[in-house]
């Protein structure tokens, strides 16, 4: 079975699948991802099954329109409705008590679900037409670099899955900040992403980075975010997170430079670097556009068959910590500090 590339006009022949118990390919603002009825154990299993995840890491639940936030958890508090009506629809997902009607496969064995209402038109379309909240995790096989465009989805996944809908590139490149509230005024930062703790605290009194955002957790510990236990966004190459400033950068590569060596770098590093490299700002000098280049640089290291890639660190407040997040991940916390 190949997988079938569908277009806008085909949502309906997507949303079908989706009534199956099939899983499809959606675009969202974040990255592609693998979307199947939330409420569908058996559809979900599929999920599990098609990207090699391990069922401790929950999948989160996509809406499109507000409302139907209700029926999935027990509680909305007041502080989780002033965040939903601030960053919804958009790349924040919501961790909050699930009710009966997102099954345990689905959450990962947690009493809680993660939601999310995507800014993505084709998104809410695939939703609203499939009429279930819909489970959709990474369109990547588990561990490897998270899909920015349908061929990248494809890549992974033909005759894994029935069909991956075109949508474009995605504007934001990484996944969705996770946050879970640890009471009325309070937020914990579980997986950075495109909406930063600076602009939670706009909204929070109080807003906390969970130390696994930088650390490693060991492997029994239960978490209640994907992208938080495992080795996730990695290349076939190895990786190695290297920490200074430029000229430290520069003479670091200097002494790694070789066959089967890349470097991905900053703009502004790569007429100096000596080692052959790929510059992963190469669209805009914002964070926000480094984020979105981010994983699909990594692909291309794949694509050019790569052995070790060495990274210069970005920075670790704005969308920048989301990068580092992935990137210590994407490493396997294998840093170099200068």
């Amino acid at each position: 079975m190949r997988t079938k590339l569908l277009q806008e006009q085909d949502i309906e022949e997507a949303a079908a699948l989706i009534r199956q118990g099939e899983p499809v390919g959606m675009p969202t603002e974040t990255v592609y991802g693998l979307a199947c009825d939330a409420g569908n154990a058996d559809a979900v299993r599929k999920v599990f099954a098609a990207k090699g995840r391990p069922a401790d890491n929950p999948l989160i639940v996509h809406i499109a329109d507000i409302a139907d936030w209700a029926p999935l958890v027990t509680e909305i508090p007041p502080l989780a409705h002033k965040l939903a009506e601030r960053f919804w629809p958009g790349p924040l997902t919501i961790i909050l008590p699930r009710t009966s009607r997102i099954p345990s496969v689905t959450a990962g064995g947690l009493d809680s679900v993660g939601v999310r209402f995507p800014a993505h038109p084709l998104a809410q379309a695939l939703i609203r037409a499939s009429g279930v909240p819909i489970a959709a995790p990474s369109g990547n096989r588990s561990g490897s670099p998270s899909p920015t465009t349908a061929a990248h989805m494809i890549q992974d996944m033909d005759g894994r899955i029935p069909a991956v809908i075109e949508g474009g590139s995605c504007i934001c490149g990484v996944e969705s900040t996770v946050i879970a509230l640890d009471d009325e005024r309070s937020v914990r930062v579980l997986r950075p992403g495109f909406v930063t703790p600076e602009q939670l605290a706009e909204i929070a009194e109080n807003v906390t980075v969970d130390p696994a955002v930088l650390a490693k957790i060991s492997a029994d510990t239960v978490v209640r975010s994907p992208g938080m236990k495992y080795r996730h966004y990695a290349p076939n190459a190895g990786v190695t997170l290297v920490q200074g400033g430029q000229a430290e950068f520069l003479q670091f590569m200097r002494a790694h430079t070789g066959e089967g060596v890349l470097a991905l770098v900053f703009d502004s590093d790569a007429s100096a670097c000596e080692a052959e490299n790929i510059p992963y700002r190469a669209y805009g000098d914002t964070d926000e556009q480094r984020a979105a280049a981010f994983f699909a640089a990594l692909r291309d290291a794949d694509a050019a068959g790569v052995q070790h890639l060495y990274v210069r660190a970005p920075r670790t407040d704005g969308v920048g910590l989301a990068v580092y997040n992935r990137l210590l991940r994407a490493a396997g916390y294998d840093i170099a500090a200068l």
